[in-house]
Formats: structure tokens, C-alpha cells, sequence
């Protein structure tokens, strides 16, 4: 393992070059200085979707709260909080800020999300987050789905990355003060006992009213049917 970390310590500058993630915004250092667009779906089924802006104040806010997580579930947690303050952004500029828990509390109003709205439009607020270079303990997943009976859910997910991966994101310099590592080069495990390298966990935002924090569960828990009683 101590070779392992020293070996991508010296290759650092490399990874680097290759931490701009999917969804074309750039570098996490060009990304501070810029705002963004993402689209946002509503009215159930993804049939409208509306533009929302994010300004860079905005952005460099959360990517610098994000960035205070020291394990997996820190950031889960803050990922939660993060999901929710992009959400509050959208509903001072789309309908969405009229959405509820759920599909019964807000029936007919224009703006209200489904399932489907919100797993695409959470993926969509996760997909910039980490290209940004502000997840160091996920990766951004496909939606996942779960079936009981003859009803469906979907949900944002993502999964937990491996000490060698967390380090191949951090810029160069920050390897041993981002990887949770001893003087020694050994990798010390989340205080949790839930963030394991391949663990996904959802992030559900349907279950909320808009602006709140998302749910995030274990993905297997999910599956179940876990998560709040809504309708």
C-alpha cells in the first residue's frame, strides 16, 4: 500500500491532467471562476424542462463547504445539504419551487416533480458538483431504479471511491491532507463503517420539499423500499 501511495504521489501531476470529469465544465480551478447552466425537468416525465443558472458566488460557496467533508459520509451528508441549496436556486427561477414531498402533496401544480424529473435533474446538479472537482469520495452513477409491485422509483446514486482514486482528484500538493493517510503512507479507514470503496448510496431528492437536503441512502436499503413515507 505504501508503494502504492508514494508511486501515484510522484505521478500526481499526471492524474491531474485528468481530472476534468464528464459533463464538459472544465477544470475545478476554471470552474471557481465560472458559472454554469444545467437543465431541469418538471411537470412529471421530464415533458418541460427550463434552463437554471448558477452563478459563480453561488458555486464557489458550496464547492467550498463541500471541501471541509474528511470521510465519505461527511460528504454524503454535505452532498445532501448541496443538492438541496441547488434546488432553492432553481425555484427562484423555474416553477419547481412550488414541488413537495412526494407526488400527492402537490398534484397538479405547475412545477411539481416526479421521480423521473428529480433522479435526471439530481443527477444532472451531481454531475457538476463533480466536475467541478468538488466530490473527493464519490463518483456519479447512472439513476438507479427499484420496483415494488407494479410501481417504480428512481433515484440519483453515487459510489464510494477508493483511496487511490480520492487521491488521483486532489490537486497536486493536497495528496496526503485529502487521502486520510498516517506519516507512514498507510490509508486509515472512514470513522464510518459505511463508506467502503464500491458502496453506492442514493440520493433522493423526491422525498423532499424543494430546497431541503436530499435523502441519501445505502442503494441496497433503497431497494428495499427504505426512505421517508411519502406518496
Amino acid at each position: 500500500m505504501i508503494r502504492t501511495l508514494l508511486a501515484l504521489l510522484l505521478f500526481l501531476p499526471l492524474f491531474a491532467q485528468g481530472a476534468a470529469l464528464r459533463g464538459g465544465h472544465g477544470t475545478a480551478a476554471a470552474g471557481v471562476r465560472e458559472g454554469a447552466e444545467i437543465s431541469i425537468c418538471y411537470n412529471y416525465g421530464c415533458v418541460r424542462e427550463d434552463v437554471v443558472r448558477f452563478h459563480a458566488g453561488t458555486l464557489t460557496r458550496l464547492g467550498e463547504r463541500l471541501a471541509t467533508a474528511r470521510t465519505a459520509a461527511e460528504e454524503r451528508e454535505l452532498l445532501a445539504e448541496a443538492v438541496g441549496r441547488l434546488y432553492r436556486v432553481a425555484g427562484t427561477q423555474t416553477p419547481v419551487g412550488a414541488d413537495r414531498a412526494g407526488n400527492f402533496l402537490d398534484a397538479e401544480v405547475h412545477g411539481r416533480m416526479d421521480c423521473i424529473d428529480h433522479s435526471t435533474s439530481t443527477t444532472r446538479l451531481l454531475e457538476l458538483v463533480e466536475a467541478r472537482g468538488w466530490l473527493r469520495f464519490h463518483r456519479v452513477l447512472e439513476p438507479a431504479r427499484r420496483t415494488r409491485f407494479i410501481l417504480q422509483h428512481f433515484s440519483a446514486v453515487v459510489e464510494v471511491l477508493s483511496a487511490e482514486e480520492r487521491i488521483a482528484r486532489l490537486p497536486p500538493g493536497q495528496a496526503l491532507a485529502g487521502c486520510n493517510c498516517t506519516e507512514d503512507g498507510q490509508t486509515i479507514g472512514d470513522a464510518d463503517e459505511q463508506g467502503r470503496p464500491g458502496e453506492r448510496y442514493v440520493v433522493d431528492s423526491w422525498f423532499v420539499d424543494n430546497g431541503e437536503p436530499a435523502v441519501v441512502l445505502p442503494l441496497a436499503e433503497w431497494l428495499k423500499g427504505g426512505g421517508p413515507n411519502v406518496q
